[in-house]
Formats: structure tokens, C-alpha cells, sequence
């Protein structure tokens, strides 16, 4: 009885370890996109009056935990039944990140003609702010579905030759890195500007130490924003690129004397700015 007990303890940790292991290397594959989640989420729960930033995030973050319920089973019925589709979600979604990574440098040199405070200023009514406020939850938590698939999918990939359930253990945890951990950060980003003017209110003046860290914050906001996007468009191609080149020969085996991330980002840039231009072409012929 005893050693039984003692038995099924030591395949706990084992289980443990190889959890704690895999965890590690699901972690470092989806690093890229993490990074890209929470530089588009930081993104979107900006721009809105102090009041409203933190309820919209909110609504964003139950979005994602919602998206992750739905993917979840799906991906681990699909590896325990037909483990070629992972591959194909895998290519499917490079395809996309390197079009998506594309599509923001092409708008990085020719900008849309409305930013987003522009949209906001055109509303007035208590109505058009919540619309304007619910469409932007809306596509926020379209474009975290989107992401959301990729995590799941590259970290499922990380440990695909495990037993199903340090899959699923493994693969939960870094789903749930991926909304928790990520929309926190998030928050406190968004709240910085705030926590500035405090500061610089309850300064006695503006040479004092808290008024200028106020002012350092206030000023480091959008700074920090489009710090962020740089770096998640960055990510965008290397994990697109990373996804072709290590699940197909022909990617694998071309510019071998480039080191690896040079080459992951250019592969990611080709094939995304390709898919960049059919789309763009498809979208003139149909208008």
C-alpha cells in the first residue's frame, strides 16, 4: 500500500519535471508572439479617458480567457487525432504573422489618414463613445483569438512528442501566461500616464523628485507604446519566418551562411510582404 503510494508521488514529479521542463521551451517558442499580444493590446486599451481604460481592458481580457476555452480543446483533439492539421495551423498562421508584420511596416511608411485619437475626437455623444469603444473591444479580441491559435498551436509544437497530458498541462499554463500575464502588464501600462498625474499633484512643486518621475511617466506613455509595436512587429516576422523555416526543407536549407535569426526575419519579411501584395491585389480587383 505504502509503495504504492510512494509510486504514484514519484510519477507525479516526474510529470512535474517534464512540466517544468517543457514549459521552459513552450515558453521560449511563443516569446515572439507573447511580445506582439501585449504590444497590440497596450495599443487598443489606449486612447480612452482614464475612467474607461481599465473597463475596457477588461472586457478584452474576459474576450481572450473565452478564446482560450474555445481553442484549447480543439488543438489537443486535433494533436491526439490528426496531428498533420497542427502543421498546417502552424504554416496557415506564419503566413498570417508574416502578412500582419508586413502590413505594419507598409503602414509605418505610408500612415492611414485617420489615427485613432482622430477617431475618438469625431464622436461626441455618450452613444457614439460606447460604439467607438465596442467596436475597438471587438476587433481587439478578434485580432487575441488570432494570436491566441498561434500560441497554443507553437507551444502545442514544443511538445508534441510529450504524453497528452504534459501537453495539456504544459499548453494551459502558457494559455494562461498568455491572458494573465499579459493584459497585467498591460494595465499597469496603460495606467502609467495616470499614476504620473498623481504624482505631479501631490507634488508641493515641480522641481521635487515625485513631480518630475510624474512627468518622466506622463512623457514615457506613448514612448513605451510605440517601443512595443516596433518590437511586436520585429517578433511578428521572426516567428513567421521561424514557423517556415523550421517546418519546411526548402526554408530550412537556403541562406545557411546567415545566422539564424537574420534569416528567420527575412524569410518572415518575403513571404509576408508576398502575402501583403496578393491581398492588396485581390482587395483593388473585387473594388
Amino acid at each position: 500500500m505504502a509503495s504504492g503510494i510512494f509510486a504514484i508521488l514519484d510519477d507525479i514529479a516526474a510529470l512535474m519535471d517534464d512540466v517544468a521542463v517543457m514549459s521552459k521551451v513552450a515558453a521560449k517558442k511563443t516569446a515572439g508572439l507573447l511580445g506582439d499580444d501585449l504590444a497590440v493590446n497596450a495599443e487598443k486599451a489606449s486612447g480612452f479617458v482614464s475612467a474607461r481604460e481599465i473597463p475596457v481592458l477588461w472586457a478584452i481580457t474576459k474576450g481572450s480567457l473565452l478564446n482560450k476555452l474555445i481553442i484549447l480543446p480543439i488543438a489537443f483533439l486535433l494533436s491526439a487525432f490528426i496531428p498533420i492539421a497542427i502543421t498546417v495551423i502552424l504554416l496557415l498562421g506564419g503566413l498570417y504573422l508574416g502578412y500582419e508584420g508586413a502590413e505594419k511596416i507598409y503602414h509605418y511608411f505610408k500612415p492611414h489618414q485617420h489615427s485613432k485619437k482622430e477617431e475618438l475626437k469625431k464622436v461626441e455623444t455618450k452613444k457614439e463613445i460606447l460604439a467607438v469603444e465596442k467596436e475597438r473591444i471587438k476587433s481587439a479580441i478578434v485580432t487575441d483569438f488570432i494570436l491566441s491559435v498561434e500560441i497554443v498551436i507553437i507551444a502545442l509544437g514544443a511538445v508534441v512528442t510529450a504524453e497528452l497530458s504534459t501537453q495539456i498541462i504544459v499548453v494551459s499554463i502558457i494559455a494562461l501566461i498568455a491572458t494573465v500575464g499579459v493584459y497585467g502588464i498591460v494595465a499597469l501600462i496603460v495606467r502609467m500616464d495616470d499614476a504620473g498625474y498623481q504624482l505631479i499633484e501631490k507634488s508641493e512643486n515641480s522641481n521635487q523628485f515625485k513631480a518630475k518621475f510624474g512627468r518622466l511617466l506622463v512623457a514615457a506613455l506613448p514612448k513605451v507604446i510605440k517601443g512595443l509595436s516596433f518590437i511586436g512587429t520585429i517578433a511578428l516576422l521572426l516567428v513567421s519566418g521561424g514557423i517556415f523555416v523550421h517546418n519546411i526543407d526548402f526554408f530550412h536549407h537556403i541562406l545557411t551562411f546567415l545566422p539564424s535569426i537574420l534569416k528567420e526575419f527575412l524569410v518572415g519579411g518575403i513571404i509576408g510582404f508576398l502575402v501583403l501584395g496578393v491581398i492588396s491585389g485581390a482587395k483593388k480587383i473585387i473594388n
